[in-house]
């Protein structure tokens, strides 16, 4: 695949979707989250029993189904933002960069959920700690 780099301004036209993505993907972390506690939970009762009913080995079933379908579905749209170029580095705290050529040099605009628009980038071996403002 080709790399995709980006304007600033095609990038900051990309945040409203980027925006209902990342919200989409944390809520599915925190989803998950809760399923695999409740997995636990289950597995922590069968444990207890000496013939655990069908009912547990249902819920436990069921359970594992239902992260299986969290991670696949959550994984498809990773990649899907990365075939786009766009790359997702960290859902909680909505860290995201966009490849970009500044002045002959590649860098990576950076946006962090919450702010309004893309205001920094940094070197692509930087990161966030790296950023700087935008001229």
């Amino acid at each position: 695949m080709e790399k995709k780099y980006f304007t600033l301004e095609e990038a900051n036209q990309l945040l409203p979707v980027v925006q209902t993505e990342l919200t989409y993907l944390q809520s599915m972390k925190k989803e998950f989250f809760e399923k695999y506690q409740e997995l636990q939970h289950v597995k922590k009762r069968m444990a207890y029993h000496t013939s655990p009913d069908a009912a547990l080995h249902d819920a436990v079933f069921t359970l594992e189904c239902e992260l299986d379908f969290l991670d696949i579905e959550a994984r498809l749209r990773l990649k899907q933002l990365y075939e786009r170029g766009i790359q997702i580095k960290d859902i909680d705290s909505g860290l995201v960069d966009f490849p970009a050529m500044l002045d002959g040099a590649e860098v990576l605009w950076c946006w962090k959920q919450g702010e309004a628009q893309i205001t920094h980038y940094h070197g692509v071996n930087e990161g966030f700690a790296g950023r700087k403002q935008i001229k």
